[in-house]
């Protein structure tokens, strides 16, 4: 039996028993059992697709050469010639996304997300950075088709936002997004910037991947919940009820606000989505430094405090400091534009995996 078949033979084994489990009164019964079989089902028939796509194109490539011997004039040699260069390149094509699916994936990548952007050092120039952020990346969703929706605002003076924390929904974001999370700095002339100098401002993104309740358990005694009246924007309901809320998780300290929506059960709904996605971080962080053996990768830790990219606008240059990319097109990639980056950063956490894949092996 090849390696391909003996692998075949166990994703088929194994799906068997992931389907009678989903038949389980048992699992049907557990939400959060019931989510983790679903992915598992939903990750091995992606595996068995391709797995078996390989296997046909293996037999057929097998078939072909047989033909070439077979063949009865140098003008049909040829011909099944060029149709077995095809197959091969399939072959390796299918092999490459096959070994890849392999890999250790990692488990949030199918997630929505919280995208939370702050202004940092810079005044009034990081909050329009801000505001700049927050349009790249709903131009980049917008792109994916996927939805996005503004959860919490705090407007500057100038435009731009002081924080601003959306939602973002669809096919693979936080796969597409995680990379985001770190100290983005922008070096450009701000618009009141008089003798024509060049500022440099921060802008600190984090990208949570949202949690549904099944991920994270919230006990109502471990909440103290404030209500208070909303402030700014929002209409003649500004100042006259309570409907701002402010959630703090008494075990983690994490404190949550949300005055946007225009009722006190909207804001503690957007309020407690919020606080599900920090405290899944809150957990995720926990376990990565319970690791001993954990080590920091090139494409970084994913800290806040971690300054990952510069935005040089007078050069019209984006770098990205985790993977040494300079690209000369931060004219689109502002707009949201942001597959070439991308593709960088995703190359560079397969390389990792591989490596550490072979060096567990």
């Amino acid at each position: 039996m090849t390696e391909l078949s003996q692998r075949l033979a166990e994703l088929e084994h194994r799906s068997a028993e992931v389907n009678e489990m989903l038949a389980n009164p048992s699992v049907l019964g557990d939400p959060k059992r019931m989510a983790e079989i679903g992915r598992e089902h939903r990750d091995l028939q992606a595996k068995l697709t391709l797995a078996r796509s390989l296997t046909k194109t293996l037999q057929e490539i097998e078939d072909t050469r047989g033909l070439i011997q077979d063949a009865e004039s140098e003008e049909m040699r040829e011909l099944i010639q060029e149709e077995l260069e095809e197959l091969e390149q399939q072959r390796e094509s299918l092999k490459e996304e096959f070994e890849e699916l392999l890999l250790p994936r990692d488990p949030l990548d199918d997630k929505n997300i919280i995208l939370e952007i702050r202004a940092g050092a810079g005044g009034n120039e990081a909050s329009l950075f801000a505001g700049d952020l927050l349009r790249m990346y709903l131009r980049f969703a917008e792109g994916q088709n996927w939805k996005t929706q503004i959860l919490s605002s705090s407007p500057s003076e100038l435009g731009g936002f002081k924080e601003v924390i959306a939602e973002i929904k669809g096919s693979q974001v936080y796969s597409n997004l995680k990379y985001e999370s770190g100290v983005h700095r922008v070096q450009r002339i701000p618009v009141t910037e008089r003798q024509g100098r060049i500022h440099t401002s921060t802008v600190t993104v984090a990208v949570l991947p949202e949690a549904e309740e099944v991920d994270v358990e919230v006990h109502d005694k471990d909440l103290r919940i404030d209500v208070y009246r909303s402030s700014g924007a929002g209409g003649q309901h500004v100042n006259t009820t309570d409907s701002a809320v402010r959630i703090t998780h008494l075990p983690s300290n994490i404190v949550v606000s949300c005055q946007d929506e225009r009722s006190q059960i909207q804001n503690r709904a957007r309020a407690m989505q919020i606080l599900r996605a920090r405290l899944l971080v809150h957990a995720q962080e926990e376990v990565a430094e319970a690791r001993a053996a954990e080590r920091k990768t090139q494409v970084g830790t994913g800290d806040r405090s971690e300054r990952i990219r510069t935005y040089n606008f007078p050069q019209n240059r984006v770098t990205d400091h985790r993977i040494g990319l300079t690209l000369r097109s931060l004219d689109s990639i502002i707009e949201g534009d942001l597959s070439e980056v991308f593709d960088g950063l995703k190359q560079e956490e397969r390389n990792r995996r591989l490596t550490e894949t072979e060096e567990e092996g």
